[in-house]
């Protein structure tokens, strides 16, 4: 495909270099450049672009990318800035973008994105859901694994799942999967990455799913500073439609903060003793305090047998909210994930399947 492109670049030296570059490459058709981004808005229509590289480091611009995508439906937009900034790429994703990059680029760079942007779905903001449990074998990994491969497949669109139990996590075990890179790596290098090169932190499972494993020793644990994996989440919605979190047992800084930067938290918690039900008040007035400013707290009870109307009633009438999901005690479910045949095996009429497809499907069209 070739594109004609609109640049728009407020500083003289850098909008020569990347116009240069552009001229270079005969599948970009440099069209026009501008240092005024309301300029470039208001007289591009008469060069037909299909596609914007907009100076977002200008504050402007990404307050005008509505506007671009308005004006010209059929055009790409991107983003470029000198260092990434996340709440910058947010906005233009959330505007309907296709996303951002640095600059100064090379023309793969732009169609690295590009393909990214295709990939990760529509061009709407992220989602970022966290599964956090008060105690641990509640069945929140199993849950979370099973919703992002519900998702991808509802939706059609690109999902993660980040494995943030930094000493017992198992999400790589339950696809029987060996990544190469883990969260630790990602950690660490996050400051020098951008959504490209974050990209093989990732493993590809197909069908959509993608996961970042968790550490390979339970002591590197210690080597992840809760900063830094919340800037590998929000660098990794430029990536991905819908961004998981496994999240590791209780209260603790990483189990907090990324709950708290999730626009959506699942606590799941067990019945079998009735302590549970205790441990999630407990952990509800924990969270309560985001629900003030439109985070989702949904809680779910798991490994449930035979649970009636009247029994989900007695849960919420202890709770003193809804219970928005229960989820039955099913032995195929755990068979096909403690074989990590959950890709090839997973038994997709099982009432514990078809509870997190109809959830998916709440997802995906905005009901939850």
């Amino acid at each position: 495909m070739s594109y004609r492109v609109v640049l728009v670049e407020r500083n003289d030296e850098m909008l020569s270099l990347m116009a240069g570059t552009l001229k270079a490459d005969d599948e970009f058709d440099l069209a026009s450049t501008y240092h005024d981004v309301e300029m470039a808005l208001g007289q591009s229509s008469v060069f037909r672009p299909n596609l914007f590289l907009l100076d977002v480091d200008d504050s402007r611009a990404v307050e005008l990318v509505p506007n671009f995508i308005e004006t010209y439906p059929k055009a790409h937009v991107l983003g470029l800035m000198e260092n990434w900034k996340a709440d910058v790429a947010e906005k233009v994703l959330a505007a309907g973008g296709d996303g951002c990059m640095l600059k100064p680029f090379h023309t793969p760079d732009i169609r690295k994105a590009l393909e990214i942007a295709t990939r990760r779905g529509q061009l709407k903001p992220t989602r970022t859901m966290a599964f956090f449990s008060p105690k641990g074998h509640a069945g929140q990994t199993t849950m979370a694994t099973i919703l992002a491969l519900e998702l991808a497949k509802k939706s059609g669109e690109s999902v993660a799942l980040i494995d943030a139990d930094l000493q017992f996590g198992d999400v790589a075990m339950f696809f029987d999967a060996v990544p190469q890179h883990n969260v630790v790596e990602a950690t660490h290098d996050i400051k020098l990455l951008t959504p490209a090169t974050l990209e093989p932190y990732f493993h590809p499972l197909g069908n959509g799913v993608w996961i970042m494993s968790g550490p390979l020793q339970p002591e590197h644990a210690e080597l992840v500073e809760a900063d830094r994996l919340i800037d590998v989440v929000r660098m990794a919605g430029s990536l991905f439609r819908y961004v998981l979190l496994d999240l590791p047992m209780g209260f603790n800084p990483i189990s907090l903060a990324l709950a708290e930067c999730a626009d959506t938290d699942f606590i799941v918690s067990m019945v079998n003793s009735g302590h549970e039900v205790w441990h999630m008040k407990r952990s509800m007035k924990m969270l309560h305090m985001w629900d003030s400013y439109g985070k989702k707290i949904y809680p779910v009870f798991s490994g449930v047998q035979n649970c009636t109307p009247a029994h989900k009633a007695k849960l919420e009438g202890e709770l003193g909210r809804k219970v928005m999901m229960i989820l039955p005690q099913e032995r195929r479910i755990v068979d096909v994930t403690g074989s990590g045949r959950i890709m090839k095996d997973l038994p997709e009429h099982t009432p514990y399947v078809q509870a997190l497809a109809g959830l998916a499907d709440d997802i995906v069209s905005g009901r939850r």
